[in-house]
């Protein structure tokens, strides 16, 4: 009997000390989505959560996803130039310059394809590049993640994002693309103007600015929708600025970068590059995708005069063949006040976007 009650009292003992597994579920993260835009197809693996973004934001800005621990992905996206590089080329921690200008990254949740060959079909697709690119962060994904896991807060973060233990480069992908995700502008004056023109409510804050709307202002957009003004509105139309699609623009009669037709190998697609949102166009210059255009002057001379017949040209560049719309100095400045209207400078200010380090 005594040995009997001792056994029992050693597996009591035992029980009680076992550690049992702790679950946790992820809080729902609020998206606010602004009431004249689209639905987000959000992808039903990779919900967004408070502490899944919380995570991405703190990776975003993490430089130890670098081999020398001296970059991130905020190095090459920065907010004063929504979430571009005013370089015309990122450098890597190598000190080698790429080929193609950083893209701004804003309203990305609505995007179908990313990198402006459209080389990658999601966003979580995406964020896997950059880490082991030779001329970027230059580093294996083990090895970023061995970093990761070496620090304990990363490891609870990591567990109640996902609710479970563990690290690898496809969490910390999600992490950061819910971070991304949840990068959304539309408090520019061109919102107010987009509302207004299609009879949706106007707030008490979008009254106020609505008062502000210059009769110039006006004028740009509609020349910026003319089909015999700046024929823009082929390209670039919509609350989004922007139609989803590769674009021969005219830039160059021979191409050194074959952009889309590198992707796909087909000949017709030579020249093509990812139509970019005109959102926030003023501060995410130099412009193109090998940022060639310093200034939005040079971009709008561009479509104006400087447009060079090749085989994939865009057939929506009505004008092409005689090297562009051909503005004159009136229309030019009309057109670029129009422009300047799609600034968010909420956007760019948010602190939610902001380094949290």
């Amino acid at each position: 009997m005594k040995l009997v009650l001792s056994l029992l009292l050693v597996t009591a003992f035992l029980s009680s000390c076992r550690k049992d597994k702790v679950g946790f579920q992820a809080t729902p993260y609020n998206l606010e989505i602004p009431s004249h835009f689209p639905k987000m197809n959000i992808p039903s693996d990779n919900p967004l959560t408070v502490e899944g973004v919380e995570l991405g934001r703190l990776l975003f800005y993490e430089k130890k996803l670098s081999g020398d621990n001296t970059i991130s992905c905020g190095s090459c996206h920065f907010a004063e130039n929504s979430f571009s590089d005013s370089r015309q080329f990122s450098v890597g921690i190598d000190g080698i310059a790429g080929n193609r200008q950083s893209m701004a990254l804003i309203n990305m949740g609505w995007e179908d394809f990313f990198f402006w060959d459209g080389r990658a079909a999601t966003l979580e697709q995406q964020i896997l590049e950059p880490v082991p690119n030779p001329i970027e962060m230059h580093q294996s994904w083990k090895d970023a993640v061995k970093k990761l896991n070496l620090d304990m807060a990363y490891r609870n973060r990591f567990f109640r994002a996902f609710g479970e233990e563990g690290i690898d480069s496809i969490k910390v992908s999600k992490a950061i693309a819910q971070f991304i995700r949840t990068m959304v502008s539309g408090e520019s004056k061109f919102d107010v103007m987009y509302k207004y023109e299609n009879g949706l409510p106007l707030s008490q804050a979008d009254l106020a600015i609505f008062q502000t709307i210059d009769v110039e202002e006006w004028a740009g957009y509609d020349l910026f929708k003319s089909l015999n003004g700046a024929d823009c509105f082929h390209c670039h139309n919509g609350p989004l600025m922007q139609v989803k699609k590769f674009s021969n623009n005219g830039l160059d009669a021979t191409f050194t970068d074959l952009g889309r037709g590198h992707v796909t190998g087909n000949q017709n697609d030579n020249g093509k590059f990812k139509v970019p949102t005109l959102r926030n166009i003023s501060l995410s210059g130099p412009y193109m995708h090998d940022g060639r255009f310093t200034t939005l002057d040079e971009v709008i001379e561009h479509y104006s005069s400087g447009i060079k017949m090749s085989p994939t040209i865009d057939p929506l560049i009505e004008f092409a063949g005689q090297g562009g719309v051909q503005l004159d100095s009136q229309e030019k400045y009309l057109l670029k006040k129009f422009l300047l209207t799609l600034t968010d400078y909420n956007f760019i200010n948010n602190p939610k976007f902001k380094d949290p380090h």
